[in-house]
């Protein structure tokens, strides 16, 4: 950082230098004063003093900065189709065009007329891309047709479709833990799931490094994983694409994902809560795999009569727990002493959580107990 310092600061002597040269002159007429050939020069070397100074305590933010700055238009003109840059390539020409056109009168004002026609052509060449990306679509509109036709972007990922079109709703982007847990490419067999769907890079690189794990349980989820990689890539009938995401590389995985789903406004397909709640936080849109299977379980009231086999004890005294063969865990009372049996119960109560579905129930017999009595 040092060495970048050293080049700022020659860089801000030479800045100070010509500027103070060009602008002796106009200065010397607006204040009437006749400067020497040594006052001219101190004041120049002065100037050049004074900007190698400033550039070389300013060149670390300002080299950050930079850095941070080219990453960022980096990442937003690799991700803009051929459509978006033609028409901001064409409307920075005609801004560039009609700042050359006021740039002889710009020049004739007094002291700023050397630096005006160059503020004038940043200015208006922005103001061109602006208007001709707002005016997309009416310039599209008179464009050839098969230019219309050529609005995505290419991924150039081996064995998967790889065009990508960016800005729409119906993108989804796949999470680590959506791909571990396997459910997705049966939901997208159904049908009831619109393409495109995206697999960002960094996911995928979760991926391996969990694939290659010395833990044998991380080991074999991360290989189940890539297995569904491959039942989407081959059995799934919707476009899959694997898309590069450079930004921030340093960050955590969800927070890379988050960022990414914002940057092309796309929905997170999760089965992480917590990556869902902090996703609704920051206004992302999520489709929640676990939510959907517990809207999916069949609705029971209370007072149905279910079989359930007990396998175990429950936390209070005297309770027995079973399931429902969509996983639902039911929760019955009295019931320990049946543990291994199957025995009709009748439902009490169905509590919904944000973990799933859960239901109280009590043996049936008891029913007819206090009938009885």
């Amino acid at each position: 950082m040092e060495k970048v310092g050293r080049y700022f600061a020659v860089f801000g002597a030479l800045l100070g230098g010509i500027a103070a040269f060009y602008l002796l002159p106009p200065l010397s007429k607006l204040l009437k004063v006749e400067f020497r050939i040594y006052e001219s020069a101190g004041i120049i070397v002065l100037t050049s003093a004074v900007f190698a100074v400033l550039f070389f305590f300013t060149a670390p933010p300002t080299a950050i900065l930079v850095e941070k700055s080219i990453k960022w238009l980096e990442n937003r003109v690799t991700r803009l189709s051929l459509q978006d840059i033609a028409v901001g390539v064409g409307g920075l020409i005609i801004g560039l065009i009609i700042a050359n056109l006021i740039a002889p009168s710009l020049a004739k004002i007094p002291i700023v007329g050397s630096f005006l026609p160059t503020i004038a052509l940043v200015i208006l060449g922005y103001i061109g891309i602006s208007v001709a990306r707002s005016k997309k679509d009416d310039i599209l509109a008179l464009s050839p047709w098969r230019f219309r036709q050529a609005g995505k972007v290419s991924t150039g990922t081996k064995g998967m479709k790889s065009e990508l079109s960016f800005g729409s709703p119906s993108v989804k982007l796949l999470d680590t833990s959506t791909i571990i847990d396997g459910r997705i490419a049966d939901i997208c067999k159904t049908g009831f799931i619109e393409g495109p769907i995206v697999i960002p890079t960094f996911v995928l690189d979760e991926l391996r490094r969990i694939a290659d794990s010395s833990d044998n349980l991380k080991r074999n989820k991360g290989r189940r994983g890539l297995d569904i990689l491959n039942v989407l890539q081959k059995d799934v009938p919707l476009e899959i694409s694997i898309q590069d995401w450079k930004e921030d590389p340093e960050q955590d995985v969800d927070f890379r994902l988050l960022k990414m789903a914002k940057a092309l406004g796309a929905r997170i397909i999760t089965t992480d809560f917590n990556l869902a709640k902090i996703a609704e936080f920051q206004e992302v849109g999520v489709l929640n795999i676990n939510q959907l299977a517990n809207a999916l379980k069949p609705i029971v009231s209370a007072g149905e009569e279910l079989p359930i086999h007990i396998l175990k004890e429950g936390k209070e005294p005297g309770q027995g727990v079973g399931y429902l063969e969509d996983g639902t865990m039911v929760v019955v009372e009295q019931a320990r002493r049946h543990i291994g049996e199957t025995i009709t119960v009748v439902v009490t109560n169905c509590h919904t959580t944000p973990a799933g579905r859960m239901i109280f129930a009590r043996p049936k017999y008891l029913d007819k107990v206090d009938e009885d009595d």
